[in-house]
Parts: structure tokens; sequence; C-alpha cells
């Protein structure tokens, strides 16, 4: 299969063309796409799916690591069990329109805050696939940041603090938050979806070391107080998310964007007001961080 390679910045994603995932790819394409992937720091958007089916979205997701919602496997998490596709449980909704009962598609405005999915889990999420289904005419972006390019210019003093610290991960922290709160249930808020993660994780494919800890679901270090955690971790996220480390997407219609939660953070942009968007996410089970 002949599909075209293109650089989407000068730190971060690749751009592929030429390519029908409805077609299916056999283990030679998925594994050069893989390989395209981690060399190009855990992002890629393939342009043009627009007859991608949910089934072909799903055998694509499933190729790159087995799927949260999978009828072998573990759900994504209660809380967000309302925005499942009813018939086909591995794929997350996110929305903000209707269907013809008046209830939401999918969760509205879900990501507007930088975080890594799924990090609460003992296994954590490793790849996300999204297809940009229906997408606004303006605003929606998503915005990665490359946690392997802020690691590395660490000074070595630093670096040397924190590989050796572990942070909790807790779901309780965007829930109080960034959900409604009669979406929550009380194992989410009772210690259920909460791990502890090396600050510093070793990525099982590339072999790097990057940052992962996250706003969104680190609440503090391990064996640190309050006030000492913020001390470390939020000078850490202001590193991170410096202009230099990001690649911001504008959305294409049909764009399928495939990121690596093991060693990016992301945030949607909700700047869209009441325009039309529906996308599908697929998310895949990674290894416990080491």
């Amino acid at each position: 299969m002949n599909f075209d390679v293109r650089p989407l910045s000068t730190h971060l994603g690749a751009e592929i063309r030429g390519i029908d995932l409805n077609d299916g790819l056999g283990d030679n394409v998925a594994g050069e796409l893989k390989q395209i992937w981690c060399e190009n720091g855990g992002l890629m958007v393939i342009r043009g799916q627009e007859n991608l089916t949910t089934e072909a979205h799903i055998e694509f997701g499933a190729a790159l690591g087995p799927l949260f919602g999978a009828p072998d496997q573990s759900p994504l998490q209660d809380t967000v069990s309302r925005y499942i596709h009813p018939k086909h449980p591995e794929i997350y909704r996110v929305s903000n329109k209707l269907d013809e009962s008046g209830e939401p598609l999918g969760r509205k405005g879900a990501g507007t805050y930088w975080h890594s999915d799924v990090s609460f889990r003992e296994t954590p999420a490793g790849a996300s696939v999204l297809h940009g289904v229906e997408i606004p005419p303006v605003g929606g972006d998503t915005i990665f940041a490359n946690m392997t390019k802020a690691f590395e210019d660490l000074s070595e003093p630093m670096k040397d603090l924190l590989r050796p610290l572990h942070a909790w991960h807790d779901f309780e922290m965007a829930a109080r938050t960034q959900y409604a709160k009669p979406i929550v249930v009380e194992d989410d808020m009772s210690g259920a979806n909460k791990a502890l993660h090396p600050v510093v994780r070793t990525h099982a494919d590339t072999g790097k070391e990057n940052l992962y800890v996250n706003p969104g679901f680190t609440s503090h270090l391990d064996g640190f107080d309050a006030d000492e955690s913020r001390w470390i971790l939020e000078p850490l996220y202001r590193h991170a998310t410096r202009a230099e480390y990001l690649y911001r997407h504008t959305w294409q219609p049909h764009d399928v964007i495939v990121w690596d939660n093991r060693c990016l953070m992301h945030y949607a942009v909700m700047d869209y007001g009441d325009a039309p968007r529906y996308m599908e996410r697929t998310t895949c089970i990674g290894e416990r961080p080491v």
C-alpha cells in the first residue's frame, strides 16, 4: 500500500494521506504506521476518512492494542457510560448534538483541560483514536503537548530529582471540576479510579523517558504534602505547555487522529459555540507505567 507521510510540525506529528481505513491494513502496513507514529512523537493524523465505518474504526483501534469496552476487556469508566455508543461499547462519543429524544449523543466539552486519557487506572491508556465525524466550521482545535521533549530539555539535576518520584492520579480531580456531578457515581469518588505512577516513565516502544503527570488527573506527589506537590508539579506543567512543545491541530472533516497517551498530554479547545460537533473515539489499554 502506497501512502504519503508529511511532518505536522518540527517536533511532533505526521500526516498520512492515501489510506482508506475501511479497506483494512494488514499486519505489514499496520506495523509501518505504528513505526511512523512512534518516530513522530506518538501523534499521527490520517486524512480523508469520509466513509469510515464504526466497525472499521474499532478494527483499526484494536490493531494498536486491546480496547477499553471490548467484550473481553474492562469498560472505560462508569461515569461516562451514558456516552458510550449503544451498539459499540468500544466507542466513546464526544458531541454537543442531541438524539431524537433530546438526550446528548456524547459528552459536550470533553477534555477541556490538560490531561492524558485514563491516567488514573493501574494500566492507563495507550493509543487513543478519534474520528472527526462532524466538525464545526471554525474552532474546536485539539492541542497536544510533547512530554518527551519537555523532559529532554530539563536540566540534568532536575531530571535526577524527578526520576525517583511517584504521583497519584485520581479521577476525582476531574470529576469535581470538569464533569457534571449527576453523572459521578460513588465508586469514582472512593478511590476506585486511582493509581500511583512514576513521574518519569520509560516508553515501552521507544525506550525514551518522558514526564507522566497532568493537571487533569494528577492529584499530588506520593509522600509530599499539598504545598510541596504544587511547588514541583505546577512549574512542570508550565514548562511542558510552553509553545515550543505544542502542536495545535485544526480539524478537517473526517480526520482520524491517533495519539499516544503515554507521552502526550492534550487539551480540547471549546470555542465553537453551538456549531454541531460529533466525534467518536476508541481507547487502547496500555501497559503499567515504569
